[in-house]
């Protein structure tokens, strides 16, 4: 399984961000603008407390196992790894969401006077502030599930690979 790419999720969070910031320019010329829901944060927020509850939960198994501790519960392989699924695809959506309320949010610093729109933008900030948590605990995440480098395949005799 292939390790996230802080270059991609920004690219993602990048392109999604000027993508948004001009639809927002667009649907703002014709008169009106989609709110940025109050819910939106919230719910990454949760997203990001599941991915480090997933992350610290699989940490205390696998130190209680190091330690062999006769109560210690192992982690299935399996479990580990669909863990890991969960956390990139929630950092990938978690980038692109964020790019999208953060274009929004750039667009609604004009309007900061209006105080629906000024709701908007702080939602809309919120919502990055939160998706990038969401990020941040699915790499945490990835990072705990990690295997230790194999010696065989990594070494100084292996050969490299093309």
């Amino acid at each position: 399984m292939r390790e996230l790419r802080i270059r991609l999720l920004a690219g993602v969070f990048i392109v999604a961000g000027v993508l948004s910031w001009a639809g927002a320019r667009l649907w703002n010329a014709v008169g009106t603008l989609p709110s940025v829901p109050l819910a939106a944060p919230i719910v990454l927020a949760v997203i990001a407390v599941i991915l480090l509850a997933t992350a610290l939960s699989i940490r205390a198994r696998l130190k209680a196992q190091r330690e062999r501790r006769p109560e210690a519960k192992g982690v299935d392989p399996l479990m580990a790894a669909r863990a890991v699924v969960f956390g990139q695809s929630s950092a990938l959506v978690a980038a692109l969401v964020a790019g999208m309320y953060g274009g929004a949010g750039v667009f609604l610093l004009e309007s900061l006077d209006i105080p629906a729109r000024r709701d908007q933008a702080i939602y809309a900030g919120f919502s990055v502030v939160a998706g990038i948590g969401v990020i941040a605990a699915a790499i945490f995440l990835e990072r705990v599930c990690k295997l230790p480098e194999d010696e065989e395949h990594n070494g100084a005799g292996a050969a490299p690979t093309t």
